[in-house]
């Protein structure tokens, strides 16, 4: 009995949203690394601490800066903190994937060649947050609806 609770646990609806979790925000301190390799990053020696006049992109597409990279590191290591528990992992996924929307919107308000893109973000950036953002919310919220939160069984709409 205690047997069957423990391996339900390692492999039920909790541990697949903390697996996901931990991917995703593996990915993005992965990313953040990839950013300061020359080779996978092309341009790198016209790589800027911020804004759009950085030559550098991440395997000769998406527009990178030191900032960019660090930006990419902190939110893939606070993932990483994050998914220790049910609520930090949806909250990880959730509330990035939103984020990202954001930034895909930030992305489309700003002329890519104005001061204010300062992380500095390209069309294919755009692309990519859009992706992102829609595919992290949907992960944290589809996978989080069998995952519980150790008390009763709950369903979407019951949650504050």
């Amino acid at each position: 009995m205690a047997g069957d609770v423990r391996r339900r646990a390692r492999t039920g609806p909790r541990a697949r949203l903390k697996t996901v979790a931990v991917a995703v925000a593996g990915g993005f301190v992965l990313v953040g690394v990839l950013g300061f390799v020359p080779g996978v990053t092309t341009g790198y020696g016209e790589m800027t601490f911020a804004g759009h006049h950085s030559g550098a992109k991440l395997l000769g597409l998406f527009q990178v800066s030191v900032l960019h990279n660090l930006l990419h590191l902190l939110f893939g290591l606070v993932g990483l903190a994050l998914v220790r528990t049910i609520g930090g992992a949806r909250l990880f996924l959730a509330g990035g994937g939103a984020l990202y929307l954001g930034l895909w919107i930030y992305g489309l308000a700003i002329e890519q060649e104005s001061a204010a893109n300062i992380i500095p973000v390209n069309a294919a950036d755009n692309w990519l947050h859009l992706a992102l953002g829609f595919g992290m919310l949907a992960l944290g919220l589809l996978l989080s609806n069998d995952a519980g939160t150790g008390g009763r069984l709950d369903a979407p709409f019951d949650r504050p």
